[in-house]
């Protein structure tokens, strides 16, 4: 992608916490390497999937390309801005062009605020709600927007279902016409009956607004009907990144092979015959990550190469990048 294009470039970002012992005389005796040197690009009007295990870093992620959580190393830019050690004077104009939207649809939204209130705050913040008509207008076109009713404006969170919650902290975000939303999990914590009515409701906003979205799932259908490209997490690193039709055609880490083979499939004829990918053990502590490939104590085409050197990130062209001995090897 040419420069102009780019929305959001991450390089080598590192989010590490510290790890304490004592009650008085506080030590540090270990470390989470919860991100650990992730590098990947965002392009204006794309969604990059971004999927793994639970613990695996992607919430980490996103916080901390928000600046909500402080960066232990690595670049984070942003519209061609290094913000990565930006103060918070620096970083306020910029919260208008970067939002969120959270994984709990119940815990996000203040019990004791109105929905007016929930959706017009960022205009507040910012001093954009001086003219009061004008303020209602806003929120009466945000609610419409996101498929709810202007009339419900004076309702708390807590007589609205669990997706029409959810709507609301779209319509949130939306309110300062961001470049980009990250999308945290935001469809995890709803009924299935009703996580494709908000999926749709992120895709049908994209194609009319023109946001970018870093969208955070777990749940690999889900990644499959909004993204563009997937990056594939794994312990604090990304193990692949493609576009999201050659990830479901022909995935090439292990890892992703085996996501994919644990994902069912409706018919039962097509589900006997598919090939496994068996993975064994338990995810390894970020806090003691294994020496060489994260990846080798649970991967099945584990050599000795992969138990004492890191793979690095290979980019395969078009667009295709992966952390896996097997295509070094392929590749020479």
């Amino acid at each position: 992608m040419s420069e102009a294009d780019v929305l959001l470039r991450v390089n080598d970002l590192q989010v590490h916490f510290p790890v304490h012992k004592g009650a008085v005389f506080r030590k540090q005796v270990a470390t989470v390497k919860a991100v650990d040197g992730v590098s990947f690009q965002l392009k204006r009007g794309e969604t990059l999937g971004l999927v793994g295990e639970s613990g695996c870093g992607k919430s980490t992620t996103g916080l901390a390309i928000l600046r909500m959580l402080e960066p232990s190393g690595g670049r984070i830019e942003f519209e061609g801005k290094d913000i990565t050690h930006f103060d918070k004077s620096s970083l306020r104009p910029l919260r208008r062009r970067m939002q969120m939207v959270y994984q709990d649809p119940f815990g996000s939204l203040n019990p004791r605020m109105k929905v007016r209130d929930i959706i017009g705050e960022p205009l507040e913040v910012h001093g954009l709600a001086n003219d009061r008509k004008a303020f209602d207008q806003r929120i009466a076109q945000l609610m419409r927007t996101v498929g709810l009713l202007p009339d419900m404006a004076d309702r708390f969170p807590h007589e609205f279902s669990g997706g029409q919650r959810q709507r609301i902290g779209i319509a949130r975000a939306l309110a300062l016409e961001p470049a980009l939303i990250i999308c945290d999990e935001p469809v995890s914590a709803l009924d299935v009956s009703i996580q494709a009515q908000v999926v749709n409701v992120f895709v049908e906003l994209q194609q009319r607004l023109g946001m970018a979205y870093l969208f955070i799932a777990h749940d690999l259908a889900v990644v499959r009907h909004v993204s563009d490209r997937i990056a594939v997490m794994y312990l604090g690193r990304i193990v692949e990144i493609a576009a999201r039709d050659e990830i479901y055609r022909r995935p090439l880490h292990p890892y992703t092979q085996a996501l994919l083979a644990a994902v069912p499939v409706a018919d039962p004829v097509v589900e006997a015959t598919r090939k496994r990918i068996p993975v064994s053990g338990e995810v390894p502590s970020a806090m003691n990550p294994p020496s060489g490939c994260r990846f080798h104590t649970r991967c099945p085409l584990a050599m000795d190469r992969c138990r004492h050197e890191d793979p690095a990130l290979r980019d395969l062209g078009a667009g295709r990048a992966v952390a896996c001995h097997l295509h070094d090897m392929a590749a020479q």
